[in-house]
């Protein structure tokens, strides 16, 4: 999870201001098909005059701050290998560097093609986490699943960073999103909510409680038929 060096140094640039807000967010829109469409973003528009600031300068603590070009180029590269990934469509993203919120989206023929897509980009940038949720839909059942097993290896990882970076997190959040074409009918995530037309489940969790593997995301849908 720590070891992407683009990513680390984007952290320890923020971490200069001791505490920085930021949420994860995922979300998923499936059809009953099947078919579906996901988007992932990341949000440090909370943060937005502390980044700004940092970015005018060269370096911070011995690390060079990245530009918006090697951004631009990190994001370009990931959309370029998500394109090349079988079942993965559409693929495009956004990068507003006034309010530092850039997203990733694309298309899949079957959820599933998530998992592979997943793998693929941590063997690209070299990251080594067993802490990768899995998708399934049953078209039959209508029942989407998450599976999702907590490792020790992100806890062990964060736990090298020093104490300055790990401030980072503390108020950092992951959103999840689901969204659905029929009714839900039941869910297992208790700690998700629905939505009031009862076609969307929400989760929003710490993410230092997804490090220590005090929370959980696994969530199991079923859907009318």
């Amino acid at each position: 999870m720590f070891k992407n060096k683009l990513f680390v140094i984007l952290l320890l640039t923020i971490s200069v201001f001791f505490t920085s807000c930021f949420e994860v967010i995922e979300e998923i829109t499936m059809g009953k098909d099947g078919t579906g469409s996901m988007i992932l973003t990341v949000n440090f528009s909370q943060s937005k005059n502390r980044i700004a600031a940092i970015m005018l300068m060269d370096s911070i603590h011995g690390y060079k701050v990245p530009g918006k070009q090697e951004i631009q180029q990190e994001i370009d590269k990931t959309v370029a290998q998500l394109s090349r990934m079988p079942g993965i469509s559409n693929v495009k993203s956004t990068a507003d560097f006034t309010n530092f919120v850039a997203d990733i989206r694309f298309s899949f023929k079957d959820v599933s093609d998530v998992n592979h897509l997943a793998k693929a980009l941590l063997e690209q940038y070299k990251v080594k986490s067993t802490n990768i949720p899995t998708y399934n839909y049953n078209k039959e059942e209508a029942r989407f699943t998450r599976d999702y097993s907590y490792s020790n290896d992100v806890k062990v990882q964060f736990n090298q960073l020093k104490n300055r970076d790990k401030e980072i997190f503390s108020a950092a959040a992951y959103i999840s999103i689901l969204r659905f074409e029929t009714t839900i009918t039941s869910y297992s995530n208790k700690l998700a909510r629905i939505s009031k037309n009862q076609q969307a489940i929400i989760q929003r969790l710490a993410i230092p409680d997804l490090i220590n593997g005090q929370a959980n995301i696994s969530n199991q849908v079923q859907l009318s038929k």
